[in-house]
């Protein structure tokens, strides 16, 4: 069989992606799923759109092949390109020409009959012409009108089709921020390839291009969400690499603003709690009935979102909420830092207790979470309380092992 750039499966795609090029960590030996002859096809297929992001490092486990992405130089995320290349087959390419040939304007509208009709009399000049049922034109059109892109209106109790009114496309520049910035930005990269390409006026310091590849499974758990449905979700655990499947109703997608890590919170009825689930950990999503207690299942995620710094909603074994809080002191000239605590506060409080102080205080589920963030003040901290004093204890001897890996005195530089 030939190679080819199409890819039929996209999450078997998007598994090689993550696994191979973007956490870099899989050698050629360790590709265990199907053959060796099939890791070179995904490698080869991968080269075709990535080529000029790919490079290599020899470890003592075998060569890894890994994606370099230089942000400062890349304004268009290139993992968009694994998106564009889904396989089809003759008869898919055929019909869908086909069918806007026929319903060429908004104002032509055609039954069924006469649609397959004129598929007919097209296919007619060919020696060996293809058939198509009336079965198989109806098929595709309804998965036409899910999408949007044919209408549908039944007169009497005869159904009419016709192609549904162009939309205005967005500026360019709209569009450009939106690929690289919102969501399943992939749509955004297909609208721009409509438009004449002009250089993109964003640079990103920040860029996860990575979630891309999570696009599929965030538009289907996004329309579950805005329908109040129920899902069936298959989702891996990584560490264990164990997969279940269960059904949740989904609240709210969460995005960090760290790492751009995507996560929705969802209800579980077996456990009777919510809980939040890595996106990037789920293979596929199927979308059930109508959830009829979703808003109370919503105005609950509301409630303890009142005490969630990230996505931990109870931590095993907890009776009682972490209090956190710490002062920092800065120069007059710095009020900047007092305007970062209160833009960065989440769930947490801010007062300014004097000139150049200011304290800030919280009661989270998980102190944990805090501890990156807290650390980006450290030089300015001049008082620390957590009543988990395990964790409390934790980020004081990681200061004081700092210190004296800088050969600096503690009490001097607090």
């Amino acid at each position: 069989m030939a190679y080819s750039e199409l890819i039929k499966n996209f999450n078997n795609i998007r598994e090689y992606l993550r696994d191979f090029y973007i956490y870099g960590f899989k050698t050629r030996d360790e590709y265990t799923k199907k053959s060796a002859r099939s890791y070179d096809d995904e490698r080869r297929r991968v080269e075709s759109w990535l080529g000029d992001y790919m490079q290599f490092r020899r470890t003592p486990e075998g060569k890894n092949i890994f994606l370099s992405i230089d942000s400062r130089v890349t304004k268009h995320n290139p993992l968009f390109a694994a998106w564009k290349t889904k396989s089809f087959t003759d008869g898919d390419i055929t019909l869908h020409f086909l069918l806007f040939d026929i319903l060429y304007a908004p104002e032509i509208s055609k039954t069924l009959s006469e649609i397959t009709e004129e598929i007919d009399n097209r296919l007619q000049v060919f020696e060996e012409p293809k058939v198509f049922d009336a079965s198989t034109i109806r098929k595709k059109l309804k998965e036409y009108v899910s999408e949007g892109i044919i209408v549908s209106e039944k007169i009497g109790k005869t159904m009419y089709y016709k192609r549904a009114e162009e939309t205005k496309i967005p500026n360019s520049d709209v569009l450009d921020f939106f690929s690289e910035a919102a969501p399943c930005g992939v749509i955004g990269s297909y609208l721009l390839d409509k438009q004449k390409k002009n250089e993109s006026p964003f640079a990103f310091k920040h860029h996860y291009i990575t979630s891309t590849m999570d696009s599929e499974i965030l538009c289907a758990l996004l329309a579950a969400i805005s329908e109040k449905k129920k899902i069936t979700v298959v989702s891996i655990n990584r560490h264990r690499e164990m997969i279940s499947e269960n059904e949740i109703t989904p609240l709210k997608i969460m995005i960090s603003a760290q790492n751009g890590r995507q996560y929705v919170m969802a209800y579980n009825p077996r456990i009777n709690r919510i809980i939040s689930l890595r996106i990037d950990n789920i293979i596929s999503v199927k979308i059930n009935d109508t959830d009829e207690d979703f808003e109370i299942q919503r105005e609950k995620l509301d409630e303890i979102q009142k005490h969630m710094w990230g996505v931990t909603v109870h931590r095993p074994g907890a009776k009682k909420l972490d209090h956190v809080e710490f002062t920092v002191r800065y120069d007059a000239d710095e009020i900047h830092i007092h305007q970062r605590l209160v833009r960065e506060k989440r769930c947490g409080t801010v007062e300014k207790i004097s000139v150049n102080e200011s304290k800030f205080t919280a009661d989270v589920f998980d102190a944990g979470e805090l501890i990156p963030w807290i650390r980006t003040f450290i030089c300015r901290i001049t008082e620390i309380s957590i009543s988990n004093k395990e964790l409390e204890k934790q980020f004081k001897d990681d200061i004081e092992t700092m210190y004296s890996m800088y050969e600096l005195k503690g009490g001097e530089n607090q």
